[in-house]
């Protein structure tokens, strides 16, 4: 007995009835619940970068430390350049860290630029609670 296998076009098989079980249909798309997934996954992703560049973006609030001295077992001052947009404001926070890495101080400083300067040189003294070995400017954000 030979078993013949024919075909209806060059990609779609026909097989005997009855031998390889009943066929099911294809199922049918859901094309809402695609485009409501896509439309969640776009927004979560558009809120945690909105977040994230609160918290680190924005260069318009670039400090740099220029100096760090006056070094107690109590105190750092720190000397820093904030830029800022013109004539605006800052919050920065400034933070102090012994020989080992450990955090001594951390701090929040107001810095504000005069009219028609986009920049301001800050001296601030750090209380610690033991002795300092570096004053860092961690970050600069707007004011809330």
């Amino acid at each position: 007995m030979t078993e013949t296998h024919t075909t209806l076009g060059p990609d779609v098989p026909v097989f005997p009835p009855g031998r390889y079980g009943r066929r099911r249909a294809p199922r049918r798309r859901r094309p809402v619940l695609a485009a409501l997934l896509v439309i969640a996954v776009v927004a979560t992703l558009t809120g945690v970068s909105v977040r994230l560049y609160r918290q680190y973006g924005d260069p318009a609030y670039d400090a740099q430390v220029i100096s760090y001295g006056d070094i107690t077992d109590s105190q750092v001052v720190v000397h820093f350049r904030v830029n800022l947009p013109d004539g605006g404001s800052a919050v920065c926070l400034l933070r102090a860290r012994d020989r080992a890495g450990a955090e001594v101080a951390r701090e929040e400083v107001s810095v504000a630029a005069t009219a028609g300067q986009r920049h301001s040189t800050v001296r601030h003294r750090l209380a610690t609670s033991a002795r300092p070995f570096i004053g860092e400017v961690v970050r600069c954000r707007p004011p809330a």
